[in-house]
C-alpha cells in the first residue's frame, strides 16, 4: 500500500509527471506531518493511519469485474473465493483507493497477437470505467491529484487507473493516448516475458540488455502525457534504463528486497538505494512467492512432475514459484498454467512475519521517506516501529517457523 498525507499525496506521480502539459498534473503543496504517538500499543498507530490517505498502489481486481460471482459490496475471503479487495476489506483496513490494473497476459509478438491484445486492454479499461459507475456511491474515477481530497470528502474510495504490461500498444506508442484519456496514469512496460518494450525480470530470455528502442519512445511519450511509470516485473536493467531517460522518478508498485528473499522479481539494496536516490518509491508485494519460499501442495507437486514427465524436466527448475511463461516451443503453455494454477501452494499469502520483514528492510534501508524533506521520516518510522511492538507477539504474525527473522526476535 502507499501510505501519504494528501498534501504530499501523489507529487511523485500525477502532479509532477507531465511538465509539458501542465493541465495533465496538478499542483501539490507540502504538508506537515501529522504527529503520532509512539506508544506500545496501537492507538498512535491507528491514529496515524486514519490521517493520511491510504492507497494500494497494485490493485489486480479488475479481472473479476465480469465474472458473475464478485460483488464488490459483499465482503468476499480469499480462502473461499480467491479475492483480496472488495468495499467491506477496503473499509476495515483503511484502505481509501488505488490504482485498479488493466492487465493483460503476456503473448506472441506478431500482429494478429498485437490486434487481441489492444482488443483486451480497451475492454479491461473499460471494465473498470463501467464498475465506477455501477459504483458510484462507493467508488469515483481519479485523474490527477486534484480529484483525490474531494472523493475522500464525499466518502467515496479513489479509483486511479495503471497499466500492468504495455503488450495492448502493439508497436504503436501513439495508442498511451487513447488509454491516457480513458483515465489511464500509471504504466508498466513489461511483465513476466520479454516483450517489444523491455526485458522481463523472469525471462531467460534479455535482448534488448534493458529497454528496447521501442520501449524508450515509451518511457518519452509517458513523460510527455504525465504518466507515472512503473519498473516492477521490468529487469534490473530495465529499471535503470527508465530511471535515466525518465524526465520524472518512476515507482516500483509491487516488488520486494532480494535481501529477504533472492527472487527475480524483487531487487538489491544497491538499486533500492539508486532509485531513492532518483526520487523513485517502491511498494512491497505481498505475493508470498515472491517473500518467502513456499511449499508446494501435494497436488501441484504432483501436477509439476506430470508436466515434467511429458515435456522434459525444465518446468521443474522452480517448483515453488509459478511456472516460467519463456518455455520451449513443444510445450502447451495455456494447458500448464491452468493445470498448475488449479493446483495451489500451501498457502498463497506471504506470512505476516515475512511481510513485516520485507518492509522492516525497505524502510531501514532507504527510509519511509527518502528525501530532502526529512520531517517526515521520524513519524513513519515511529509509526512503523510502534506496529512491530503491537503485532510481533501475535502467534499468527510470529509462528514457530518464523523465530529467526528479524521481525519476530
Amino acid at each position: 500500500m502507499i501510505r501519504f498525507g494528501l498534501g504530499a499525496a501523489i507529487i511523485l506521480g500525477l502532479s509532477a509527471c507531465a511538465p509539458q502539459m501542465p493541465e495533465a498534473g496538478s499542483i501539490v503543496t507540502a504538508q506537515q506531518p501529522p504527529e503520532v504517538a509512539a506508544t506500545s500499543g496501537n492507538s498512535g498507530v491507528d491514529a496515524f493511519h486514519e490521517s493520511i490517505a491510504v492507497f494500494d498502489s497494485h490493485l489486480d481486481t479488475p479481472a473479476l469485474f465480469h465474472t458473475p460471482d464478485y460483488l464488490f459490496t459483499a465482503r468476499g475471503s480469499f480462502a473461499e473465493d480467491g479475492t483480496h479487495v472488495d468495499l467491506p476489506r477496503m473499509n476495515e483496513g483503511g484502505l481509501d483507493g488505488g490504482f485498479w490494473v488493466i492487465f493483460t497476459r503476456q503473448g506472441p509478438l506478431d500482429e494478429a497477437s498485437y490486434a487481441a491484445a489492444r482488443t483486451h486492454g480497451l475492454m479491461r479499461q473499460t471494465a473498470i470505467r463501467e464498475f465506477a459507475a455501477k459504483y458510484h456511491e462507493e467508488v469515483a474515477l481519479a485523474f490527477s491529484a486534484d480529484d483525490v481530497p474531494g472523493i475522500l470528502a464525499d466518502g467515496k474510495k479513489v479509483v486511479f487507473q495503471s497499466m500492468e504490461n504495455s503488450y495492448p500498444l502493439g508497436t504503436d506508442v501513439s495508442l498511451l493516448e487513447h488509454f491516457y484519456i480513458g483515465g489511464l496514469r500509471m504504466i508498466a512496460p513489461v511483465h513476466f516475458a520479454t516483450n517489444q518494450f523491455a526485458d522481463s525480470a523472469t525471462d531467460i530470455n534479455q535482448p534488448y540488455d534493458g529497454l528496447s528502442p521501442l520501449g524508450e519512445e515509451l518511457v518519452r511519450e509517458a513523460n510527455r502525457l504525465g504518466l507515472v511509470l512503473d519498473g516492477s516485473h521490468a529487469a534490473d536493467s530495465v529499471v535503470r534504463d527508465m530511471m535515466a531517460l525518465s524526465t520524472t522518478p518512476i515507482i516500483l508498485s509491487h516488488t520486494g528486497a532480494t535481501a529477504i528473499y533472492d527472487h527475480p522479481r524483487n531487487i538489491g539494496d544497491e538499486l533500492l538505494l539508486e532509485l531513492a536516490e532518483n526520487g523513485g518509491v517502491i511498494q512491497m508485494n505481498i505475493f508470498g512467492g515472491y517473500l518467502e519460499q513456499l511449499v508446494p501442495s501435494p497436488e501441484r507437486q504432483a501436477a509439476l512432475e506430470a508436466l515434467a514427465e511429458e515435456y522434459g524436466s525444465y518446468i521443474m527448475r522452480s517448483s515453488s514459484s509459478p511456472p516460467p511463461l519463456s518455455l520451449p516451443p513443444q510445450f502447451s503453455r495455456p494447458f500448464a498454467l491452468v493445470l498448475v494454477s488449479r493446483c495451489p501452494f500451501g498457502h498463497a499469502i506471504a506470512t505476516p512475519a515475512f511481510g513485516l520483514s520485507t518492509a522492516k528492510h525497505i524502510i531501514h534501508t532507504v527510509g519511509p521517506i527518502y528525501s530532502s524533506d526529512s520531517a517526515s521520516r521520524p513519524v513513519l518510522q515511529a509509526a512503523f516501529n510502534s506496529s512491530l511492538k503491537e503485532v510481533k507477539g501475535r502467534p499468527e504474525v510470529c509462528d514457530g517457523d518464523d523465530k529467526e527473522l528479524d521481525v519476530c526476535g
